[in-house]
């Protein structure tokens, strides 16, 4: 593979977008996602931050061009009380009639039957496609891929925090192999940030840092947060890049091992998974 610019198809989801999908955190413009999808990029998470910019290009390109498009939304409810309600105005938000991805976030532990039921009934009815989960705690992977129930896993995973690759891509099963979406590359933007760096090592760019995360074969596609056009071109420039080296690989784990251990805390890492990706990430 000389480049990541070929399109995918995410597991036994059967979606096919390209390798790179945005976020809508950090309040990038609609008319940078209108830019982007020219380009190619069609995976749209409409996450966490549900900004203005993603909503105005959802509603500006679904009506011409909604079969093209891989539109995400997601829910933290614990209880499944609102988990419809909420659903059901996104949907709105958005002008959209389904998405092609509902994620059930940070699942760090099973989730109640009672919450996969009413996610379950709105693919049923055609309201969902394909059902995601997220998790924070990588342990909890084991009880999601047991229950078969999802077709997307979206993974925590970059160069400070390796742990999928022992917790997580071993128990993806060969039949029915869910897609693997990748989230927080950057972490949060702190293994590009030159005070976070071993003295005197050369800062990556975030491009280094989504090219490192899309040389894992496990993953199909990483997402970003950029929040402007500006950010959005340098970050899609990963796409062209191909594969990192053995060289590059062992400096931006050598980096990541740094940043982990400068704040390898648990609770940190807890408050800014439910806020999404920071900065490009």
């Amino acid at each position: 593979m000389t480049n990541f610019n070929e399109p995918v198809t995410l597991g036994s989801s059967g979606l096919v977008v390209r390798r790179m999908g945005i976020g809508a955190d950090a309040g990038i413009p609609a008319k940078a996602l209108e830019w982007a999808f020219e380009q190619g990029i069609n995976y749209f998470y409409w996450g966490t931050r549900r900004c203005r910019g993603m909503k105005e290009a959802i509603r500006n390109l679904a009506p011409r061009w909604r079969d093209k498009m891989v539109i995400a939304l997601q829910t933290y409810d614990y209880t499944g009380l609102a988990l419809e309600h909420t659903f059901h105005w996104g949907l709105r938000r958005l002008g959209i009639d389904y998405a092609d991805v509902f994620i059930l976030g940070m699942r760090n532990g099973p989730v109640p039957e009672r919450i996969l039921n009413r996610a379950r009934s709105l693919k049923e009815k055609g309201l969902v496609k394909h059902l995601c989960v997220s998790a924070h705690d990588r342990s909890a992977y084991r009880n999601h891929l047991g229950r078969k129930a999802f077709d997307l896993l979206m993974v925590r995973y970059n160069a400070a925090h390796r742990g999928a690759e022992r917790e997580v891509f071993p128990l993806l099963p060969e039949a029915g192999r869910p897609g693997v979406i990748c989230y927080n590359s950057t972490r949060w933007g702190h293994l590009f940030d030159p005070r976070w760096m071993p003295r005197g090592e050369r800062v990556p760019s975030p491009t280094d840092l989504y090219r490192y995360v899309l040389s894992n074969p496990n993953i199909q596609m990483v997402l970003t947060a950029p929040s402007t056009l500006t950010q959005l071109q340098q970050n899609l420039k990963a796409l062209e890049g191909g594969p990192v080296t053995a060289e590059e690989k062992a400096r931006l784990e050598r980096i990541g091992e740094h940043v982990h251990a400068l704040n390898p805390s648990a609770n940190f890492d807890f408050v800014f998974s439910a806020l999404g990706p920071r900065k490009k990430g």
